[in-house]
């Protein structure tokens, strides 16, 4: 699985560096190339991303501060010509920091951190999950077991999920990405950056909707294709 990455940086020249160094690597999947924080926001919102490539010095906002903005965020590999930053950087979690200019070797140094890392979060157990009925969610102080049959569809809620029943719905604190791993690939898909539909509870599809029980969702354009290859395979 590659991992999806975005670069911001201000300096068009270290943005070439960066994606030549991205492009010599079959892991990594370059998803876009911003110049400033305000306008990765953006992308964030219609991208999933894995990790960024993130320098310090920008206008409008520092990169330190926007990684201030998260509670949850993508891995993140400092790259900037300034070392006073790095202790910060280090208490906000993140990677690695490069140090401009630095080498090719560095850079995969760097990025076998992010691979180790995304390995250990992706459980293999979860990936092989065509048999289960059930999962396992936190609610509150309390684990519940909620059933994949009663499953319609699931709503990411910034750092909560709600997933929808014909019973009601149940709010957990997770990311859309944990969650969509434990669930079976062949009766779930990811439609939208903001939602999970059950395959078998989908109505009908008109346009880039999707008509579930009592709901239309939308059809993400990044989700598109994927979405009506699985319900129209060649």
């Amino acid at each position: 699985m590659k991992l999806k990455c975005l670069i911001i940086d201000d300096e068009p020249l270290a943005q070439r560096v960066l994606e030549k160094y991205i492009s010599e690597l079959p892991g990594l999947e370059l998803k876009g190339k911003c110049s400033d924080a305000i306008e990765a926001m953006d992308v964030l919102q219609e991208q999933e991303v894995d990790l960024i490539f993130l320098d310090i010095n920008m206008p409008r906002l520092s990169g330190i501060n926007f990684l201030k903005t998260f509670k949850n965020p993508p891995m993140v590999i400092i790259t900037t010509a300034y070392t006073e930053y790095a202790l910060e950087s280090y208490e906000l979690n993140v990677l690695d920091y490069l140090k401009k200019p630095f080498s090719f070797e560095r850079f995969l140094q760097a990025v076998q951190k992010a691979e180790e890392k995304k390995k250990v979060e992706v459980d293999p157990q979860d990936q092989n999950n065509e048999d289960r009925d059930f999962i396992f969610v936190k609610v509150n102080k309390k684990t519940i077991n909620v059933i994949l049959d009663d499953i319609e569809y699931i709503e990411a809620l910034g750092d909560y999920v709600k997933i929808f029943t014909a019973k009601g719905h149940t709010v957990t604190y997770q990311s859309m990405k944990g969650l969509e791993r434990l669930l079976p690939i062949h009766r779930f898909y990811r439609i939208h950056k903001s939602y999970i539909v059950s395959l078998s509870k989908i109505k009908s599809i008109e346009g880039n909707m999707v008509h579930m029980r009592n709901e239309t969702l939308p059809i993400g354009n990044n989700y598109k294709q994927g979405f009506f290859q699985r319900i129209h395979p060649a």
